[in-house]
Formats: structure tokens, sequence, C-alpha cells
């Protein structure tokens, strides 16, 4: 590879010290290096877009987990594959760390590396397409209450959920919010769709998992007791739409995959076990 974009978050990389230092070291070996500065929240679409279609073949991406997540659902469908470089305190996706900085240059440059490739799902909600690589969460809005959601699968009702909410998550997601809310950890390779419900009012809820395949439909319902529920739905932790009672989140497997450049042979299962012993 010899184009390079280099997307720092500024609240990781203070100064931009270390985007330069990888700016000027590809530079130095006779690659081309563009670098921009984005936050967690303020990942601008536009600017990476236009900047990837200006002949970027890798996008390094300097902070955590987080920052590579927003990257990843902003440059959706470009086809370009990321590496992410852990500036934060502890990495899944982002696999690289400081001290490797510079052997992992040489090796992009060498072409010794992988490419992984990772399904993404897509929401529509009032006529907003969003695609994730983690998740799509439905959660309550405002007032402290359990919301009723109806969950249909290929136009197929399958249940309803009183609940904080719905988080339905990719492969990669399931390391995530899921995780937390007491979903099963999925290989990330897998080709499988995660529906874990948040603080469900009942005993007996569990998480569903289903084929990549599957449409979901998720309705927010009428309130049992008169007033209107509140809701909202994000996608990968960016703005929420807020919705009422009647409104319709579609969520399917995206056309397009996020691609991860993977230097270790490390399996997922190590990775996992080695992040877990840290916590």
């Amino acid at each position: 590879m010899n184009n390079y974009l280099v997307v720092s978050n500024k609240e990781k990389d203070a100064d931009n010290k270390v985007g330069d230092m990888i700016q000027k070291y590809l530079k130095k070996n006779g690659c081309s290096c563009a670098c921009v500065s984005v936050t967690y929240d303020n990942v601008h679409k536009e600017q990476l877009d236009s900047l990837v279609d200006e002949g970027a073949e890798c996008v390094i991406v300097l902070g955590g987990d987080g920052t590579l997540i927003q990257v990843a659902g902003a440059l959706s469908g470009k086809d370009v594959p990321l590496l992410g470089i852990n500036m934060g305190r502890l990495g899944y996706l982002a696999e690289v760390e400081r001290d490797q900085i510079i052997p992992t240059l040489d090796r992009l440059i060498e072409g010794r590396y992988e490419i992984e490739e990772r399904m993404m799902l897509s929401s529509e909600t009032a006529g907003v397409r969003k695609d994730a690589l983690n998740d799509i969460v439905i959660t309550r809005y405002g007032a402290l209450h359990v919301v009723r959601y109806r969950v249909y699968v290929n136009d197929r009702f399958l249940t309803t959920y009183e609940a904080d909410g719905i988080i339905v998550s990719t492969p990669t997601g399931s390391t995530g919010y899921s995780l937390s809310a007491g979903g099963p950890i999925v290989e990330p390779s897998a080709s499988i769709i995660l529906i874990t419900p948040i603080c469900p009012h009942t005993l007996n809820t569990r998480a569903v998992v289903l084929p990549a395949e599957d449409e979901i439909r998720i309705e927010i319902c009428d309130s049992k007791y008169g007033n209107e529920y509140e809701a909202c739905v994000s996608c990968d932790g960016s703005a929420a739409i807020n919705l009422t009672a009647g409104d319709l989140v579609d969520i399917k497997k995206a056309p397009g995959v996020t691609k991860f450049i993977k230097m270790s042979k490390e399996g997922f299962l190590e990775v996992l076990g080695r992040k877990l012993r840290a916590m």
C-alpha cells in the first residue's frame, strides 16, 4: 500500500503527535498520507468520504474501539480497509498497540497483512437509513419507565418485550452493549443477528439469535396506562432519532461489509481471553 488516510481522535491523541509521526514516517518511506482529527461524536462523513475518494488505500484510525466503529459507519460502502491503533483502555477491534506502530507501518508498506470482513446492519426509521458495525439500540427516552416493543421477523410476529430497550447487534457488537445486557459472545466472522432485551420486565426473557438474512421490524407499542411512550433509536451510538407509539424501526443485514486489516495471528478466543483477564 502506498496511499493512506490517518484519522486521529483528538481526545486520545493530544496535539495530533502520533498522527503527525505516522504521516511523517509514511512520507519518508515514499507513501502519500493525509491526516484529519476528529472527536468520538463528531466524525464528518463528507470529509472522510472526500479524502478516501482521493485514492486512500487504507485508513489508519488512532483511538479506541469507539472511534474505529464511528469511522467504519461513516465510511460504510467505501470498500476501504481500516486499521485500528489502540489509544484507549481496552480494544477488541483496535489491535495494534502504540509500541508496535512502526513495525506495523513497515508491514503495511510491504503488504504483509490479512484482511478480515465483518458484517454490518442497516436500519431505516421514518425514511432515514443508517448503517452500524456494532449495534442498533432502541431504548426508552425521557421518564423512567419500561416500554413495550413488538418484534417481527420476516413479517411474522415473534414476541413483545416490556423492557428498557432492545439491542440488535452484529457478531462484532456481541462483545459490546449486548454483552453487558446478558447477550452471548459470538465469533466475529459469523453471519448472524442478535436481539438482546435491556432489563426486560420478566424472568424468562432471553437473547434471540437469527440468521443474517432475516429482516426485523420493531414497533413501539401504545402504553397500557394511557400515556404516550417515548423512545429513541441509535446506530453505533450516533445521534438518536426520537420515536413514539406506532413508530417502526426496520433492521436487516447491510449490503456492504467493514474490512479490517489484521496483523496478528492471534485468534478471536485468544484475544477475548486476554482482554477479559485485563478487565
